[in-house]
């Protein structure tokens, strides 16, 4: 697994031209700037997921590249605080257990969506992802805003 970094580039239609579709799959990921703030864009499993390239509660480090199968959900996984979150929702997710069950059982639960999303557009070998919907904030958002236009990729 190797990373790449990308220039985005606005389309007249408001989507952002990350890089080519078989780039990104042979690197597996690619990071890239997205109005001003640091995206990664992961192949996984024949799909390709978009999400705010920075920890909900810090900057994901090198080895955001950690994939694991939880539940049946592809996570990744903070290197810093060993947080699991959804590449598809962007959920955060926990061990727990019930202590009212009469021999509990640790089961995944989620946090609820802490990491911003963005949506995946692939069109005639470009990848593509639409801008955040910033009237919705998410956990994410501080470490991008906090990052936004810094020159350092996180990857």
């Amino acid at each position: 697994h190797s990373s790449s970094t990308g220039t985005a580039e606005m389309e007249p239609d408001g989507l952002i031209l990350i890089g080519k579709e078989d780039d990104i799959k042979r690197s597996q990921r690619i990071t890239a700037k997205v109005n001003g703030r640091e995206i990664v864009v992961f192949y996984h499993e024949g799909k390709f997921h978009a999400m705010d390239s920075r920890c909900y509660r810090k900057l994901f480090a090198h080895m955001i590249s950690i994939l694991q199968d939880i539940n049946g959900q592809a996570c990744i996984i903070c290197p810093w605080h060993k947080y699991k979150i959804t590449l598809e929702t962007g959920e955060g997710l926990y061990e727990g257990i019930n202590p009212l069950e009469p021999s509990p059982t640790p089961q995944w639960q989620s946090k609820g969506v802490k990491q911003r999303i963005h949506k995946v557009t692939i069109d005639n070998g470009n990848i593509y992802v639409s801008p955040p919907d910033l009237s919705v904030s998410f956990d994410s958002d501080y470490f991008a805003d906090k990052y936004k236009n810094s020159g350092d990729l996180a990857m």
